[in-house]
């Protein structure tokens, strides 16, 4: 999967948890329309992370371009027009969903090295 990665060369980027946690929503099939956002702000709350809607979107969208995630419209129900959008995986989509964990786990961990570094040297 393609991240940028700052200078520093760390991948904390709050697009690369948004697309984690997406990926984590649609495994256990809780992945719909603007729903999200009001999900994802009320798991991130307690770390001071508030997510916009352009934020979720984008991550949806490099998910959908990275061929996981793909849009299934449906009729919202007991309405006649009004339609719902469900983000699903693709065909090979959980697959890829599998190894970009496996990518970004790895990548957390050495960040995470790094991190208890720097605060084991700075404060003790």
């Amino acid at each position: 999967m393609r991240e940028k990665r700052t200078p520093s060369g760390f991948l904390l980027k709050q697009r690369a948890f948004l697309k984690l946690y997406l990926i984590t929503l649609t495994e256990q099939e809780r992945l719909y329309g603007l729903k999200i956002l009001d999900l994802l702000r009320q798991e991130f709350k307690p770390f001071g992370y508030r997510p916009n809607h352009s934020e979720v979107y984008k991550a949806l969208h490099d998910l959908i371009e990275d061929g996981i995630l793909k849009q299934v419209k449906m009729k919202k129900e007991g309405m006649k027009y009004q339609e719902v959008v469900y983000y699903r995986f693709t065909d090979e989509g959980y697959k890829k969903a599998q190894l970009y964990k496996r990518q970004l786990k790895a990548e957390l961990d050495r960040c995470e090295a790094l991190i208890r570094k720097a605060i084991k040297d700075n404060f003790g």
